[in-house]
């Protein structure tokens, strides 16, 4: 440890806060919370760590801290720096997975809709479903049972959902807001676990009209009743109250956690979330992070309550959600978080498997390839390519690797605009010129390991650029592949020399990831342009014709043809000028 972190660490206070874990380009890489800040982060400097907590470890070169007066002051803070700096080494809930609801809309002619965007409308939101086709079959049966409108926009004549019954036609009739209210309150019961009460009462009603010998009613009730119990009877009870709750449960297992959430609707257990992630803090902590952007960022309507296991600051939950978090005791309700806390250490288990082999083929691999260039671990890995037939169209790609993963969000393609002809060693020199100039220019990440597809030409080209117009002195690596346009070798050094590579080690299969992956970005970007330039126009050429005088004439003549047949006269009838109908009338003589 550096004497510049050892003077940090002695000044820091044994108050709450939060703090902020930088890499040797100063990019915030992870942001934690703590009761007290002197421990903690002292804690990551001291004794030993697991693989991944070494790994984050050794990244770090400097960290700054915030006080805050609480520890729920600590825990928003947390997860406002998370979504600030979006650090590679956080819990981020990046796929926002959102689940259907069913909406009332608060218009004065309300209507039913499947939504996965809950917004502050005044409209009334109910769910989550299972997924859609759940909420599908639950919109479809109220539909059937209750006619609220099904227009967006009200027509002016009635339409089929009137003449089946399923809308009471405010286009053309009065509808009340009294009517309105009505229909909206059935709904609400309804989808507030009143169904069985419901299905009581169209029972009542199928007995009714069969009295009367209206049989035709009978069996509209009858099919009612039926669409009840298909749709609403697929779920498995879990509680006999019919309080909406969530129900978390979370197992740790060789720095990994593993989040089980059991969504429970009308008493009926309808989904459940699971998220697995390493953790670098205690677990209580982790998991009160994880819970914090599980309801910021995906899931913003909550229940009634949230149940967690013991050892969870609850009353921190409750203050942070405004919820009652409970721990429940015994009984049902405590069976349901045993039940999530065992389905969490049971898929972390199965998980492990999956997690090592990713490991080997990334983070693993890419250690090993420092070792072998003798160089720092390549956290971060540029890879450039370039494509053209014969000069033209001559393009240039870039992607990046980070841990051993491709990360598309920064790929870049690149216009050649400065060469003339196929010259490969030229464009490469201008797109790596243009690349870590604009990194400079605005304080960008820079990569660890510059890969190039090709030899020593390439390689002498891009260093020349990056040593002595740049004055920067990132590893570089050539790879070149061999007469069947397989990955064949990895240069690297001046003047370049060989590396080798086991041609079955992981590391190996890795530079062939990012090899195929720069040649296929680059390839995709090249036969995107070439196909635009391949479409042209039988008047482009001309002087005078552009894109808006194109549209004018092959709207009044019809065709291109009828065009290459006009008169001077009939093309200045088409209201264009003189002196261009007479470039056109020429252009098409020669």
């Amino acid at each position: 440890m550096d004497k510049h972190l050892k003077e940090k660490l002695a000044l820091l206070p044994d108050q709450p806060g939060c703090y902020l874990m930088k890499d040797v380009q100063g990019t915030i890489i992870y942001v934690g919370k703590a009761k007290i800040l002197k421990n903690r982060v002292r804690s990551y400097f001291t004794g030993s760590h697991d693989g991944k907590t070494y790994r984050l470890v050794q990244e770090i070169t400097d960290f700054e801290y915030i006080v805050t007066s609480s520890n729920m002051e600590a825990l928003i803070l947390e997860m406002n720096l998370i979504k600030k700096y979006d650090p590679k080494y956080n819990i981020m809930l990046k796929d926002d997975k959102t689940y259907p609801f069913i909406k009332i809309t608060a218009e004065k002619h309300p209507r039913l809709l499947i939504t996965r965007n809950v917004k502050k409308d005044k409209g009334k939101y109910f769910g989550p479903f299972p997924n859609v086709n759940a909420a599908n079959e639950t919109k479809k049966l109220l539909d059937r049972l209750y006619p609220l409108r099904k227009c967006s926009t009200l027509p002016d004549k009635v339409c089929l959902y009137y003449h089946i019954g399923q809308c009471l036609a405010p286009c053309v009739k009065d509808v009340t807001d009294e009517q309105n209210q009505e229909i909206v309150n059935e709904i609400i019961r309804f989808l507030n676990g009143g169904e069985d009460q419901i299905r009581k009462e169209l029972e009542a009603k199928m007995l009714a009209a069969s009295e009367q010998l209206d049989f035709e009613r009978a069996k509209e009730y009858r099919d009612q009743i039926v669409s009840i119990e298909a749709t609403m009877e697929k779920q498995k009870m879990m509680s006999s109250d019919l309080v909406d709750r969530d129900v978390f449960g979370y197992a740790v297992d060789k720095g990994w956690m593993c989040v089980q959430v059991f969504f429970v609707r009308r008493g009926k257990l309808i989904e459940r979330d699971v998220s697995y992630f390493p953790i670098y803090d205690e677990p209580e902590e982790a998991f009160l992070s994880f819970v914090g952007q599980f309801y910021e960022k995906t899931h913003n309507i909550k229940p009634k309550e949230i149940f967690v296991p013991d050892k969870v600051e609850n009353d921190l939950l409750k203050e942070l959600l405004n919820v009652p978090v409970l721990q429940p005791k015994r009984g049902q309700k405590k069976e349901l978080v045993v039940l999530a806390n065992k389905n969490a250490k049971i898929g972390l288990q199965e998980k492990f498997k999956l997690i090592e082999r990713d490991e080997e083929r990334t983070i693993k691999a890419i250690e090993k390839l420092g070792e072998i260039l003798n160089i720092e671990t390549p956290y971060r890995i540029e890879a450039f390519d370039n494509s053209n037939i014969q000069g033209t169209n001559p393009v240039s790609a870039m992607i990046v690797f980070i841990d051993g993963k491709p990360s598309k969000k920064d790929y870049r393609k690149y216009k050649i605009k400065t060469v003339v002809g196929p010259d490969d060693y030229d464009s490469m020199r201008e797109v790596v010129r243009r690349r870590y100039s604009r990194a400079l220019k605005e304080n960008l990440p820079l990569p660890n390991l510059i890969i190039v597809d090709g030899g020593k030409g390439h390689l002498s080209a891009v260093e020349d650029v990056l040593q002595n117009e740049l004055g920067l002195y990132i590893p570089t690596a050539g790879l070149v592949k061999d007469e069947k346009h397989r990955t064949s070798e990895l240069l690297i050094g001046q003047p370049p020399q060989i590396v080798q590579l086991g041609r079955q080690s992981q590391e190996f299969f890795l530079l062939q990831r990012i090899q195929d992956e720069v040649h296929r970005f680059a390839i995709e970007f090249y036969r995107q342009l070439h196909s635009k330039s391949m479409v042209q126009s039988a008047l482009d050429g001309i002087t005078g014709v552009g894109g808006t005088r194109k549209k004018a004439l092959l709207k009044h003549f019809g065709s291109v043809k009828k065009i290459k047949e006009a008169t001077i006269e009939e093309l200045i009838q088409a209201k264009i000028p003189k002196n261009v109908a007479e470039e056109i009338y020429q252009h098409f003589r020669k």
